[in-house]
This record gives C-alpha cells, structure tokens and sequence, in this order.
C-alpha cells in the first residue's frame, strides 16, 4: 500500500490481544502501536501515537465499545473495525456498533485461537487494510444520518406492512459489503411498501445476517428478512442472504424464488455477489435492476456486467458516498454499470426504473 497502517488493538483478552497482534505484525505495511485491554487504557496510548485503524471489542470493563466508538467519532474519527464473538447477543450490538460508525465486523475466536488463527488472518489483514482507506467524512455521514429506530412492525403509513401478494417482473439486486450495513440502511428506509422485489448480498459473517435482517425490518416499510432456500421474491419483500451461505435467483414456473446452497466461497466471499448477480443475469435479464455499492474488493463486478449485458439496467454508488469505494470502481471498469449515483439517489432511481432513469 505504501504507507504503513498503525493499528491499535482494544480487547479485554490477553490471548485475544496477542493473536490479534502477531497476526497484523506478519505484514509488511502494518505496524502494530499498541494493544489495550479497555478504551480507558486505549486513549492514553492513541494520545501518544494516534493510529490509522483501531480494532475494538465490545464488551470490555471500565467503558463498552460502542460508548468508546461513538466519542471517538464524535471528537476524532478514526476507522474501526468491530472484532466481535459469534452470538446472537453480540450480533444486534455489533449492528448497533456499525450504525454508529464502525467500518466493518471481524468475528474473534472465542476458545479456538488456532482456528482463527489459519482461517481468519488473511480477513482480518485484508479487513484493517480496507478500513485504512475508508472515506471517514461518509462514515461520519451515515451516522448522523441514520433513520430512527421505531418498534418492530410499526411504519409511518397507516395500512398494514406485509409483502404484496401479487409476482412482479421487477426485481433488484443488491451487492455491498464494508460500509454497507449503514448504507442499505439508508436505502431501503427509503422505499414505500410498493417497492420491487429486492435480492441482497451483504459480505457479513454467519449469525449475524438474521438480526442485521431483524434491524432493517424495525425501521423499513418495506419487509426485510433473511432469505429462506425456496422464498419467493415479492414486491414489498428484501430477502438478504445468510452469512456462510451462497443465495441465487431462479424461477418456478413464473415466480422468482431464491435458492440458497453451500458452496465454496467465491471470490474469498460465501455469500458472493457474482453468485448473485450472474443468477440474476441468466433467469431474470431486463426485468432486473442490479445496484453495487461501497465494498472493497471486486465481487460483483463481473457479474453486474453479465446484467448489463443482457439488458438489465445497473446502477453503482458513487466515490464520494462509499465508505470504500472498491467494488463500485471495478464494476465500473468492467463496463458494466449504466449511471453512478450518490447513496441518497438510488432508492429513486430504484423507483423510476430503466424508463425514469
């Protein structure tokens, strides 16, 4: 990359700590300034050598982490990456870490350090790398402007939210992964109950894709849910794909349903937006939309350009509205995205359709 990362390491394991450590210090462009058991121990150190990304626990003594990570993004924003165990309980916390600013989610060992240690390093390398080059000031954006929390299954219109009964041709698909979270946050709160049906991959660990779907449906009109293998796709419906999980489109006789399989990961990613989208080129062509938003990396690229290639109208998120602009640039390359749009235009674009456009 160039220049060096400092990396600043807050969890209350030592072991946690240690692992963590050596495994950012075997490359070559990051530097490891320091390792803090809790926020109050964290910003004496960051006052002496402030550091470029700090990796966080949330449960830890003295101050929590999602307290730590909201002042620091409030006085000093710095990108962090939530290093969080594999529970239920900790996956709503680590959505709300997110929502108030945190780049993206590493899941850290809970007893099998040495798993982690070979299955996870190059994730949390290629995670701190990410958040180095994450666009704060959309960051900080997404924050400040997060919608709401209203109680589960209440919207602002009167009449009663439930996906609509009726097959449409339309449908939209979603690829995002870092920053995304807070971004499909702001873009589906911002479509009404007649919204197309909507096919998601959001790169995010298992156990956490069922209460990040749990969250978007508190605050959407639309429904939001995690996909089931065999769900129709609806208008008024968002089926976002489980974590660990492939999710492809296909047809039963004139309805759209997901299927949803095991499978190697493809590009590094289960779910994988090409998966996705290539499904969604082959069985739904012009009646689809495809959106690539803020992400690092390239998945979703080659397959939004077989999309566009058989008439589907496709949308990108642009630089100045990703956190990281990686997955929207390289779709771009390929020739496969029609307009690129800020994050506050595509739930109208979504809308308008092709002819709107």
């Amino acid at each position: 990359m160039g220049k060096e990362i400092k990396v600043m390491v807050v969890d209350d394991s030592a072991v946690v700590r240690k692992v963590m450590s050596a495994i950012l210090e075997r490359d070559p462009d990051i530097r490891v300034i320091g390792a803090a058991p809790d926020p109050i121990f964290a910003i004496d150190k960051m006052r002496r050598e402030w550091p470029d990304v700090v990796t966080l626990d949330i449960e830890m003594p003295r101050m929590d982490g999602i307290t730590f990570l909201s002042q620091l993004m409030a006085e000093r924003p710095t990108p962090v990456v939530i290093c969080s165990s594999l529970t239920t309980k900790n996956a709503e916390t680590t959505l709300q870490a997110l929502a108030a600013g945190a780049v993206s989610i590493i899941t850290k060992p809970g007893l099998g350090v040495g798993d982690f240690l070979k299955d996870s390093s190059d994730d949390l390398i290629a995670a701190v790398k990410s958040a180095a080059r994450a666009n704060m000031g959309a960051v900080q954006r997404s924050a400040q402007l997060r919608a709401p929390i209203r109680e589960p299954g209440v919207t602002s219109g009167a009449a009663p939210r439930l996906a609509m009964a009726q097959t449409t041709e339309r449908l939209v698909a979603i690829g995002t992964s870092t920053g995304g979270t807070v971004a499909l946050e702001h873009l589906l709160t911002a479509l009404p109950r007649v919204a197309p049906g909507i096919v998601i991959v959001q790169h995010m660990p298992e156990m956490f894709t069922a209460a990040f779907a749990a969250r978007l449906d508190s605050l959407c009109e639309i429904n939001v849910q995690e996909a089931r293998n065999g769900q129709r796709v609806l208008p008024g419906l968002a089926l976002i794909a489980p974590g660990g999980k492939h999710m492809q489109l296909a047809r039963s006789g004139a309805q759209y349903v997901v299927e949803v399989k095991d499978g190697p990961p493809v590009n590094r990613h289960r779910p994988s937006v090409d998966v996705l989208f290539r499904s969604v080129a082959k069985y739904a062509g012009r009646n689809a939309m495809g959106v690539i938003m803020t992400g690092m990396g390239d998945d979703g690229a080659r397959g939004l350009k077989e999309m566009h290639d058989v008439g589907a109208f496709t949308l990108a998120q642009d630089e100045a509205s990703c956190v990281v602009y990686g997955m929207p640039k390289e779709a771009v390359k390929h020739g496969g995205v029609d307009r690129s749009l800020p994050l506050s235009a595509l739930a109208g674009a979504i809308l308008r359709g092709r002819d709107g456009a």
